[in-house]
This record gives structure tokens, sequence and C-alpha cells, in this order.
């Protein structure tokens, strides 16, 4: 039960005031709804449970549960957009996309899923993973809310459009171009740029310089293909690895983390077939490198 929108007669903290307020409803209930932003005060979503109320401040619950844009959840995620089928979110970096032997809760999977569920956890909530990013990569992903979006953001990923912005060492010898290998990606660890086999996939990278600085370079790079740790191969075979890639060759980490961030995303709406475009600027810690 939503209960409706209610105005402040007197100065009061907000958590209290909700006690107050609304007895009917579970204290746990009021609090979980705190904790994933589904309360308003005169529209704005707000989490701090002693925030200072005034005399005419409206307060409400979010009926529709999605959230407002760049509302922050668990981890750090920023959700950029949400609707009845997909969630748009901003990954920080160091933060695997779904869960592995080792780590099974501080994933992106684990923690949307909470946010869906709202610290219900027979909640039936949950979303599908439509494409990854690396841990140590940061920026744009799409999560599906329902089987249908899942089947049909995958099944056209190819023609979505995909950018990223790197931060790279060195200085690249054209302005802009296209890299290509085949990959093998057997070792689970990291993959190769190999002789074309049964065992290597064809893999295509388009990049264009942005800025260049003495001794590094920031490169926009359009995936045609998207393979396993494509972008972080092409840029090491030409001897300009991603700062902070130690794996792929990376001879610095001036602001230990990867210099690798989902910048952009083109693609048609699962349900309505409008175009969705998103952008994600470059972490202000890498855009000071160049």
């Amino acid at each position: 039960m939503i209960p409706k929108p209610a105005v402040v007669l007197s100065s009061s903290e907000l958590l209290a005031w909700m006690f107050a307020t609304w007895p009917e409803i579970k204290k746990g209930q009021l609090r979980n709804w705190l904790k994933f932003q589904a309360v308003l005060v005169n529209d704005r979503p707000v989490t701090q449970f002693n925030h200072p109320l005034a005399p005419g401040d409206t307060v409400a619950i979010r009926s529709d549960r999605f959230a407002v844009p760049k509302t922050i959840v668990g981890a750090g995620i920023k959700i950029l957009y949400e609707d009845a089928t997909l969630l748009v979110i901003d990954k920080p970096e160091n933060l695997l996309s779904i869960a592995s032997e080792a780590e099974q809760e501080k994933t992106t999977y684990f923690q949307l899923t909470e946010y869906l569920r709202q610290g219900k956890p027979n909640a039936k909530e949950r979303v599908w993973i439509v494409h990854r990013l690396d841990r140590e990569t940061s920026g744009l992903m799409i999560f599906a809310k329902t089987p249908h979006a899942k089947e049909f953001l995958q099944g056209g990923w190819d023609l979505a459009e995909k950018k990223y912005e790197a931060v790279v060492e060195g200085r690249l010898a054209e302005d802009a171009g296209t890299f290509a290998s085949d990959l093998d990606e057997t070792n689970p660890f990291k993959v190769f740029s190999a002789p074309a086999s049964e065992t290597t996939r064809h893999a295509i990278t388009h990049f264009r310089v942005i800025k260049r600085a003495p001794k590094r370079t920031l490169v926009e790079l359009t995936l045609e293909t998207g393979r396993r740790h494509q972008i972080r191969v092409h840029l090491a075979d030409i001897g300009c690895p991603i700062i902070g890639d130690q794996k792929y060759g990376s001879r610095t980490d001036p602001v230990k983390r990867l210099g690798l961030h989902a910048c952009y995303l083109r693609f048609p709406h699962p349900v309505t077939k409008n175009e969705m475009v998103f952008t994600s600027p470059l972490p202000k810690v890498l855009a000071r490198l160049v």
C-alpha cells in the first residue's frame, strides 16, 4: 500500500515524521522506501533519515518505483534511465558486472536486483544482463527488466553503437583509423591477437584521437565487434596500452585505475523501437591526465 502524499504542518525530521504520519505502514517498509530513494520531498528523492522538514513541505512515496535520473544506488551505481523494461546505468570502476566464484554480492547485477526488490528478499523483481563491462572499466551499461527486452537487445547488440574513451600511454601515429586482428580468447585471464584459426574470432575497433599530451593520448574507440578485452588488446598491440592496464603491458598507473570508460550507447528501445542515446563524460580523474 502506497500512502497518499502529505503536507508537513510543523518542523520535524523526515523518518520521525513518516512514522507519525503513516502509522499503518510498517517501520521497516518506511525505512526501505527511504533507503531505495522512493521518498520524495518536494518532488526530490531523499535518503537521509534526519532530513529536516519545514511547514509546507510535501512528502510522497513514488508509486511507479522508477528511479529519478542520476539516482545513486548500491556500490555507487548511477541510474541514468529506467522504465518498465530496461535500466541504463553508469557503472563505477572496480565493480564486477555479474558474480564470480570469489565475489557474489559486490556486483552490478546484485545491487540492481536489490534496488528493484527494495529490500524484500522474496520479491520476484530481477534484472537480466544484456552485455558486460570489465571490472576495471567504468561507464554505460544496459540491464533488461524482462526476458523479452533481454532477447531483443542482445539480438541486435551488433547493431547498437558503442563508444569508449581511453587514456593510453604514448602517441598514436595516426589521428584516426581501424584496428583489426583475430583474437584468441581461450585463456580465461588474457586475450591475444593470433593468426586466424578455429579458436580465434575476428575483432574490429575504429579509433579517433581526441587529444594528445606529451606522454599520453586520449582516444575515442568505436566497436564494430564486441570481443573480450578487444580494446585493451588492440591498443597494446600498437605499443599504446591503456594506463593502469598492467595485464596488457602498461608501465604507468597514475590514478590507480584502468583508463577506459564506456562513454556512448545508441540502440532501439525494446518495446517502442524509439532510438535511445546515452552519454557519460570521461571521469575527471582521467580527463585531468590529458
